[in-house]
């Protein structure tokens, strides 16, 4: 079996002969495959059972033929063993029992039991690391985008009472951030121990952010997080959401190899705004999957051309896969992808 490291070179900034291709979401809801194993099962039972949550997570793999896989679980998994209780609800998404609203609540929380309560998904990853002939990227929710649903209850446009803790109690706030940044770094160092070949740190909602608040209240518990797993020799990623291009100066000093980018700023424009430091990840609107062949593939090309300007470049959505995308044209489109860029490459030279 051939490794395909295309992947894991291009975070690098290496040479790659095409440029790779996955996408936020791949194991999804737009499978018709995946549709019959979810009127059986559960997200949340789904992930208990590894062998089944390995064959979720390599079918974008085999149907698609994208550069790497990501591990099919949920960003709220690990919340469960630091004593929250949740549910995912259709067409809501993660509901908490009981909500975080106060000091004494932040002080419940427990320190994580991986072994104890999450070997389930490390078995998973065990399973694919033997599996796959791609990297497997695994992931972790950031702190605050785990705090909006911990303090909110379920998912918000305004995160009103999340704001109101950080601004009102920034004394419980900087608490609940160390403990969730305590979880994210076990959790993820277990990842990689486990067989994880590259992870990222979804923070899908900091976007809602003013730069100077995302500074204070949020920055320090993410540059904690990469610095203290700045050990593992694998790609490291922050994925800093939707309409998060006013952040992207912040994170110049981040000890990250990846930063991916929603479609609101041009790969060219992220790139200076994070300083030339990192390579990009990104940005096609997800939506675009909607349109023509002709015209997702004139927007593919375009981002090609771009990305490839300069070294370390990764073709993904600004944001997940929705239901209603076509797997037909998504094939499409990574065969492109694949195709059109290992021409650009050959004909550059890189």
């Amino acid at each position: 079996m051939t490794y395909n490291d295309t992947f894991i070179r291009a975070c690098r900034k290496q040479n790659t002969e095409h440029v790779p291709v996955w996408y936020m979401r791949q194991a999804g809801r737009y499978d018709p495959d995946y549709r019959k194993i979810k009127e059986k099962y559960s997200l949340l039972e789904i992930c208990r059972q590894p062998e089944l949550a390995a064959e979720v997570t390599m079918m974008p793999v085999k149907k698609l033929g994208v550069d790497a896989a990501i591990l099919y679980s949920d960003i709220m998994n690990p919340v469960a063993s630091i004593g929250v209780d949740f549910d995912i609800v259709k067409n809501i998404g993660p509901v908490i029992e009981n909500p975080i609203r106060s000091a004494a609540d932040v002080d419940k929380l427990k320190p994580i039991d991986i072994e104890g309560d999450l070997s389930h998904i490390l078995e998973t990853i065990s399973i694919l690391e033997k599996e796959l002939d791609v990297p497997l990227i695994t992931f972790a929710g950031a702190p605050f985008t785990i705090a909006s649903y911990l303090i909110e209850g379920r998912p918000s446009k305004s995160y009103i009472r999340t704001k109101e803790m950080m601004y009102s109690e920034p004394q419980v706030w900087e608490k609940l951030m160390n403990k969730l940044g305590d979880m994210v770094i076990a959790y993820l160092r277990s990842h990689v121990r486990s067989g994880g070949k590259a992870f990222q740190l979804f923070d899908s909602w900091v976007g809602s952010l003013a730069p100077r608040d995302f500074e204070i209240y949020v920055l320090p518990t993410i540059q904690r997080i990469f610095a203290e797993l700045s050990d593992l020799d694998v790609p490291k990623i922050y994925f800093p959401g939707v309409s998060s291009g006013e952040l992207l100066p912040s994170l110049q000093g981040l000890q990250a190899d990846v930063i991916g980018l929603d479609w609101r700023v041009s790969l060219t424009e992220g790139r200076r705004r994070l300083g030339g430091k990192f390579s990009v990840q990104g940005n096609l609107d997800p939506y675009l999957l909607t349109a023509p062949m002709d015209l997702l593939k004139e927007r593919a090309k375009d981002l090609i051309d771009e990305g490839v300007l300069e070294p370390g470049y990764v073709f993904n959505l600004g944001h997940g896969l929705f239901p209603e995308a076509s797997l037909d044209k998504l094939r499409e489109l990574t065969e492109y992808i694949h195709e059109y860029s290992a021409g650009v490459l050959a004909g550059a030279g890189k």
